[in-house]
């Protein structure tokens, strides 16, 4: 019988330890969401701008201007650098999350940045076309240098 009360208390004890962390990467799943959705209405509030270089909006951008742009609106704050150092900055994204909505992705030696917005596809502030959706084609994906992850909002 003791053997038994032990055996109850301890699951239930695990039990109990474990429905936070349940709750807690829901509510962070939810978080995220919820970030990338207010990304994404950005995004398309600025789609079709020129490109200037050094401009960080409202009428036109550069590609780290338009990174910035688009984060601070969201409530995460990066400072306004280029990309190398932005780069250099951020955490890495992993491997199986490089591709993830969200990710920055660094291309043609570190002098360019866009955000990922799934697996085929990234926005970003191009010289001849300024903000847009581009494809990760086979010019694309020859200059990824790697892939960031945003930081929390703050």
């Amino acid at each position: 019988m003791r053997s038994v009360i032990i055996l109850f208390s301890v699951i239930l004890i695990a039990v109990l330890l474990s429905a936070p962390v349940a709750a807690q990467s829901s509510q962070d799943a939810d978080q995220s969401n919820d970030l990338w959705s207010g990304i994404q209405k950005t995004i398309e509030r600025y789609l079709n701008r020129p490109y200037v270089w050094g401009a960080v909006g409202l009428k036109s951008f550069d590609c780290s201007g338009f990174v910035w742009r688009v984060m601070a609106e969201n409530g995460v704050m990066l400072k306004r650098t280029t990309a190398r150092k932005l780069y250099m900055g951020l955490p890495r994204a992993a491997k199986n999350n490089s591709y993830e909505s969200g990710s920055l992705v660094f291309f043609n030696n570190l002098k360019h940045v866009g955000i990922v917005n799934d697996q085929v596809s990234f926005y970003h502030a191009q010289v001849s076309q300024g903000t847009n959706l581009s494809e990760f084609n086979p010019f694309w994906r020859g200059k990824i240098c790697g892939f960031r992850k945003i930081p929390a909002r703050q």
